[in-house]
């Protein structure tokens, strides 16, 4: 779609506010008002559409995207939208470590543990741990406590939270993320120790570069979108 504005405006709206364009309100792709609850939030949708050349780039869209995700498929049913997030309670990446190399062992240990004991503080919790990719089983008084935090949370705390979990593969950096508990960088840098580490050890692969670093740029925006909430 091509640009058809010339101004983009903040409005309050029903308590929230909206984003109009020459003075027209901006609509989901399921066609309900955007609109959001945080004037920051607001803001930075604002300037994208503002920051929009002569045709329409949604990947250049974050926060508006996160925002239509919030409203058009979270809000509407946010047991259902949670469901996918909520089931890696079984199977953490923090709880798997390698089972060959003393040394990612040791790396792994002193990143991953300390969010591990965080989540088990804060909700009351004990993991298991194992060495390699087999799966293994979690108590399950511990996964139905995990599960319960994720349903607690707000369809648009849910709607940043999912890209950091499938992101990571870790609900744990993900919900410590949403409470505040860790700033976000030593939490990326939890998540990726493993890629990493073989990098370090082997050397860099472009494609993987590349990879990893659109994976930064989904998790930073995540992280954005949930600072303006």
């Amino acid at each position: 779609m091509k640009r058809f504005w010339k101004e983009v405006a903040v409005a309050t709206e029903d308590g929230g506010w909206g984003i109009a364009l020459d003075g027209r309100p901006v609509r989901t792709p399921q066609r309900a008002p955007l609109a959001v609850a945080s004037a920051a939030l607001a803001e930075s949708i604002a300037a994208e559409w503002r920051h929009v050349g002569e045709t329409i780039d949604p990947g250049a869209m974050p926060m508006t995207g996160l925002a239509n995700a919030a409203i058009d498929l979270a809000a509407p049913d946010p047991a259902a939208f949670a469901e996918p997030i909520a089931a890696y309670a079984a199977t953490d990446l923090f709880c798997y470590r390698d089972d060959r190399d003393p040394a990612l062992q040791a790396e792994q240990a002193a990143a991953w543990n300390p969010l591990l004991a965080w989540a088990e503080a804060r909700y009351g919790i004990e993991f298991a741990i194992t060495r390699g990719i087999l799966p293994i089983d979690q108590p399950a008084a511990t996964v139905a406590a995990l599960r319960d935090a994720v349903f607690a949370i707000d369809p648009w705390r849910m709607t940043a939270l999912t890209p950091l979990v499938t992101i990571g593969g870790s609900l744990v950096a993900g919900l410590a993320r949403v409470e505040d508990a860790f700033d976000a960088e030593t939490l990326w840098d939890a998540v990726s120790l493993d890629e990493l580490y073989q990098e370090r050890r082997w050397g860099a692969d472009a494609q993987a570069q590349a990879q990893r670093a659109a994976h930064k740029r989904d998790w930073d925006n995540a992280v954005r979108f949930l600072t303006h909430l």
